[in-house]
């Protein structure tokens, strides 16, 4: 029988971020990954600042930043009848160093993190390795069932297990932990166009005939979203590429030249778009984080950093109780009532989106009620350095910052004092 004190269900950044920081707290924790390696098609890329604050604190943003990356600063929306784009948020307002959103490919964050949590002698990384079932005795998990991608199988004993396998975790099936859902009126396709040196920077908007596109920077290709009706994928791709393409051209005109790239539907990936969350997100031996306690909709591109703070505040909760063989129902308990007030915050605003401004462009009306008055809106957003500051800010942190256990931090210097630059970093 095998055991650790704390198993964590999934290698993404939640699951990697709580290993390294209860490791570093002298805690044995075991990460199981069911794939081979980090290499695969995330499209969730981005690194807001409250990452790179932790990083910092953990003493990996000099190697963060060595990591071949991208900067946006701003977020541009099209606006009134001639699609005009104006700036609706703008990090640059915030105080440096982290007053960026860095895109970096996910694989190399992920690697990243597991180099450093090796060298901690309480951690393990075991790849292909899928948790399959928990392991229930007296109403309490006490660890997992496992399956090796050479078919082995296993069990792993644990004093506390975190799910932190995304929204498809094993403990979505819980039927005590009361999964709940909110209606989303649209699904999205990811694609990748080709970028010229003279288009827009940062994350660029657009919208077309019922279907509205954000486009993120990154360098040297636009890795576009276009987001279409709930469920008319079939509907859409049945009408044919030749259409869709038109479309997106009429949407985002600087980009028309380029929309010959896509030669077939096999290029443009489906997001099914969910807006979820647990209304207990523990019970006795387990602890759910991240997307596998509240799926998120990508208005907005905060789930993952949402998931890394979920993982900080798991850390700082936790550490001390497992170090000492005592966590219990309480411990949990307070992870779930420090974080549940920001997701439920941050799940509203993104409903309000969806409802007042996604929902009305994909059905062909004008979003927020007129375009008077999105105009309006608009002019609230942009016209103080306050009004500017908030979506930013909001953009940059959320409603909450965590803060690491003093056990994992390796502050050297002062963060003003830190490099952020090298030469593989680009600065746009």
């Amino acid at each position: 029988m095998e055991r650790t004190t704390c198993c964590v269900v999934g290698g993404g950044p939640a699951g990697m971020v709580l290993g390294l920081l209860l490791a570093r707290a002298g805690v044995a924790v075991t990460v199981l990954e069911k794939h081979g390696d980090f290499l695969r098609d995330f499209r969730g890329d981005t690194v807001h600042p409250s990452t790179l604050a932790l990083l910092d604190d953990l003493g990996l943003g000099e190697r963060f930043a060595r990591l071949p990356q991208r900067r946006v600063r701003t977020v541009q929306l099209p606006v009134g009848a001639g699609r005009s784009m104006v700036t609706v948020a703008d990090l640059a307002v915030l105080r440096a160093p982290y007053n960026y959103v860095a895109m970096v490919p996910q694989w190399d964050l992920l690697d990243l993190l597991a180099d450093e949590a090796r060298r901690e002698p309480t951690f393990q990384l075991r790849m292909n390795t899928e948790a399959t079932s928990f392991l229930v005795e007296h109403g309490r998990v006490n660890g997992v069932r496992y399956r090796t991608a050479d078919g082995r199988t296993g069990e792993l004993r644990a004093a506390l297990t975190v799910a932190c396998d995304g929204r498809g975790s094993l403990a979505r099936s819980r039927p005590e932990l009361g999964l709940r859902r909110f209606d989303c009126p649209m699904d999205a396709w990811w694609f990748r166009l080709p970028r010229h040196e003279g288009d827009p920077r940062g994350l660029v908007g657009g919208a077309g005939d019922r279907f509205l596109t954000a486009m993120i920077d990154r360098g040297d290709y636009w890795q576009c979203a276009a987001l279409i009706p709930k469920g008319a994928d079939g509907e859409r791709r049945a009408a044919g590429l030749d259409r869709f393409l038109a479309e997106y051209a009429d949407a985002v005109p600087w980009l028309a030249d380029r929309t010959h790239v896509l030669r077939s539907w096999d290029e443009v990936k489906l997001l099914d778009v969910r807006l979820e969350r647990l209304r207990r997100w523990h019970r006795p031996g387990l602890l759910c984080i991240g997307d596998a306690a509240h799926a998120m909709s990508p208005v907005f591109g905060i789930g993952i950093n949402l998931a890394v703070e979920d993982a900080v505040a798991a850390a700082r909760y936790l550490a001390e109780p497992l170090r000492r063989g005592t966590v219990g129902l309480r411990d949990v308990r307070g992870v779930q009532r420090r974080r549940r007030p920001t997701t439920v915050v941050t799940q509203a605003l993104q409903r309000t989106a969806h409802a007042r401004f996604i929902a009305p462009l994909l059905q062909g009306r004008p979003p927020l009620g007129s375009v008077d008055r999105a105009r309006r809106i608009t002019g609230l957003l942009t016209g103080s350095r306050l009004m500017r500051r908030l979506p930013a800010y909001f953009l940059a942190y959320g409603a909450l910052r965590e803060r690491p256990p003093a056990a994992a931090v390796r502050q050297l210097r002062p963060r003003s004092q830190r490099a952020h630059s090298c030469s593989r970093t680009d600065r746009s």
